[in-house]
């Protein structure tokens, strides 16, 4: 298994540049995948998005200078990538990015690959009442798992403000599902 540290060497070598990528793209697709998926809602959207990562992570990697993880990097790179695309959608349709967002979740139940239920697609609702930097916050911390340390490199904010984010949005999900 190769860590980090060769990965990253070998992505900025001429000769090994492409084996790495591809070894890159197997370690990190399907989180990225979920992490996108999360943001945008839509299978073809996030795929969309995915592949924008992947183009700007192999273009920029020799700029990538190691003072955070390079999971961290590649995710603020799928982050970045996913709000403008939101925000490219909202300003071609003319509406807020929040609209964009609900459009989204309601098209998730013609989605072919959403498998949520009807409780799933009512905390997705709920999600999306969220100002978007909660939004994030939850869903890194509920779906994901990551931790506030590496998510404080992810939106270059400090942990207690992630922390007070992620309580804050529970709270407000709370209320949401309980009156709706």
């Amino acid at each position: 298994m190769i860590d980090d540290a060769q990965l990253l060497e070998q992505l900025k070598s001429d000769t090994y540049k492409e084996q790495a990528f591809k070894t890159l793209l197997t370690l990190y697709k399907e989180r990225l995948y979920w992490h996108i998926r999360n943001i945008v809602k839509s299978h073809d959207d996030a795929d969309d998005v995915l592949q924008n990562t992947f183009i700007k992570i192999y273009k920029n990697i020799n700029n990538f200078k190691g003072e955070s993880k390079l999971f961290s990097w590649m995710y603020r790179i799928a982050t970045n990538e996913s709000i403008t695309f939101i925000n490219k959608n909202a300003k071609r349709l003319q509406v807020t990015s929040e609209e964009v967002q609900q459009i989204a979740i309601n098209n998730l139940t013609t989605d072919v690959y959403f498998e949520g239920d009807a409780i799933q697609l009512k905390l997705q609702q709920a999600i999306a009442t969220l100002p978007h930097k909660q939004q994030l916050v939850f869903n890194m911390k509920y779906f994901e798992d990551i931790k506030y340390k590496d998510m404080a490199h992810i939106l270059e904010t400090s942990e207690g403000a992630l922390k007070a984010s992620y309580h804050i949005a529970v709270k407000k999900i709370e209320d949401y599902l309980t009156k709706n």
